[in-house]
């Protein structure tokens, strides 16, 4: 049989049998394709989920032990916890995390918000400027704690800058001042968070309604009232994410820390997550360190858990009010 007739035989018939290959390239192609997605997609989110959720479970139940280098399952009840509550570098950690939680929170807040409003002004070189406030936020926090224990080294940063040039009465060793060292972790957290608070923020501003804008212009309304009085309140949820995250981000703190102050001068500057580390890691008490490391998340539950049933109470509000 000659070839052409073998093709046309094997060939499809025309109208109805053409109409049906599309179909089952969809079912063998796409579909098969989507399948696998979801499939991977399911496996790798189940595989999160096992290992954020077993490895919290197995940490708290470690801090019920006797743990030290290795594993001691023997059930020793809550002495690790109410032995940490009575230590002094546990009191000092969260006392200093209190400081810098509310000074970082709120100056990171108050200066993101300003940059935002100002870039709102169609200024200039936007994009160059938004940039440049946003960068910081790509260092990693071990970048910006070096180059900030440069700058308020007393010996070469800024204090020797200023005394060099004659002024020789100038003083700024925040870093080595046990009283003033915390707010040098403030000060570098800020720089790095602004530019990221200002994002959000003038993502805030840039979607809300034009027709604020033009009520509040009609109203007689000033630049600063305007955006005091109006544009801020309107997007009042963004600033409660912007401040929720922000303390999440201190909360979590210690890259920043352990690279520009050390936890020092002495303890000055310990935070929670320095704590969990020096048991965990230096002296090698998991037991304790795993009771550390359940009251830091219980630390952030209390940040979080509130802010998600105001999400879904705001939530159903919109729905209820239409």
């Amino acid at each position: 049989m000659p070839a052409s007739q073998i093709e046309h035989r094997l060939a499809p018939p025309p109208g109805r049998g053409r109409a049906r290959w599309p179909q089952a390239r969809r079912f063998l192609g796409v579909t098969a394709v989507e399948q696998l997605a979801k499939l991977v997609v399911v496996l790798t989110l189940a595989v999160a989920v096992l290992y954020v959720v077993g490895f919290t479970l197995w940490t708290t139940w470690i801090s019920f032990t006797d743990s030290t280098l290795l594993p001691d399952y023997t059930f020793v009840g809550t002495k690790h916890y109410s032995r940490l509550l009575q230590t002094r570098i546990w009191q000092v950690a969260y006392a200093n995390l209190m400081v810098y939680g509310i000074g970082f929170m709120l100056f990171a807040t108050a200066i993101g918000l300003l940059l935002a409003i100002l870039i709102d002004q169609k200024v200039r070189a936007e994009n160059l400027l938004r940039t440049i406030y946003l960068y910081p936020m790509a260092l990693s926090f071990v970048v910006t704690g070096t180059v900030w224990a440069w700058l308020l080294n007393p010996a070469i940063g800024i204090q020797g800058f200023v005394r060099g040039l004659g002024w020789t009465g100038f003083r700024f060793d925040w870093l080595v001042d046990r009283d003033m060292a915390i707010y040098t972790v403030v000060i570098a957290a800020v720089w790095q968070a602004s530019g990221f608070a200002m994002a959000l923020f003038l993502a805030g501003l840039r979607s809300l309604d034009a027709d604020l804008y033009k009520a509040a212009q009609i109203d007689g309304a000033g630049p600063a009232r305007m955006y005091l009085r109006v544009l801020v309140p309107a997007m009042w949820p963004i600033v409660i994410a912007v401040l929720v995250i922000l303390l999440q981000f201190a909360i979590k703190t210690y890259e920043l820390v352990r690279a520009l102050t050390a936890g020092g001068p002495g303890i000055a500057t310990t935070l929670p997550t320095t704590v969990v580390y020096d048991y965990m890691f230096q002296r090698g008490l998991m037991g304790a360190g795993s009771a550390a490391a359940v009251m830091l998340l219980l630390s952030l539950l209390v940040v979080i858990v509130p802010y998600v049933i105001y999400r879904k109470l705001s939530a159903r509000r919109r729905v209820r009010h239409g």
